[in-house]
């Protein structure tokens, strides 16, 4: 029983709002790649539209670029190695999905490669071209076309962080590998 559904592009920018560390995927013809980006979050809300920091060296820049897309897959806790693992080495060097076994289904609008197993939400984004911004700096922009989330963890525009569903709390990342997971939400009351 699939415990997915399809979140309302009016609540996406809900899924990344809480800084959580992603899967950036990219696609062009048969070659495809996945990273782990620290830096992403939602910029606006109508249409949604996100950004994300892609190194313009990378062959993930390249892939975005060159397929005019991207996917922003939101890792839980129990992926943490795999996350370490994809953002330590290069694509160049083979592709990551067969090397460590990482499952990923077509997105349903752009086609860029989805993770569910592990993961607790997924964006598919087109690239928005930005010239000079993409000339000078690593951001990236894109529109959210789909988006989809894990029901155990997502569900009605909210994230729920219970004790029941911690392999799927979302990553934070802290540098060289380290790791916080969110949980223990804390309920604020008008003052």
């Amino acid at each position: 029983m699939t415990t997915w559904k399809t979140v309302p592009l009016a609540q996406a920018s809900r899924l990344l709002n809480h800084g959580p560390t992603v899967l950036v995927t990219s696609v062009t013809g048969a070659q495809r790649n996945v990273m782990a980006a620290a830096w992403s979050m939602p910029v606006e809300f109508t249409p949604p539209r996100v950004a994300v920091v892609i190194d313009k060296t990378t062959l993930t820049r390249e892939l975005v670029r060159t397929g005019g897309a991207f996917g922003l897959c939101i890792p839980g806790a129990a992926l943490a190695d795999l996350t370490y693992a994809v953002g330590s080495v290069s694509g160049r060097d083979g592709d990551k999905f067969q090397r460590f076994g990482i499952e990923a289904a077509p997105g349903p609008v752009l086609g860029v490669p989805v993770i569910e197993a592990g993961c607790c939400a997924w964006l598919e984004c087109r690239l928005i071209p930005e010239p000079h911004t993409e000339e000078a700096y690593d951001t990236c922009f894109g529109e959210v076309v789909s988006a989809a989330a894990d029901a155990r963890i997502f569900a009605a525009g909210r994230w729920d962080f219970r004790t029941d569903n911690q392999s799927l709390h979302t990553l934070h990342h802290l540098g060289t590998g380290t790791f916080a997971v969110a949980g223990g939400p804390v309920q604020a009351r008008a003052c």
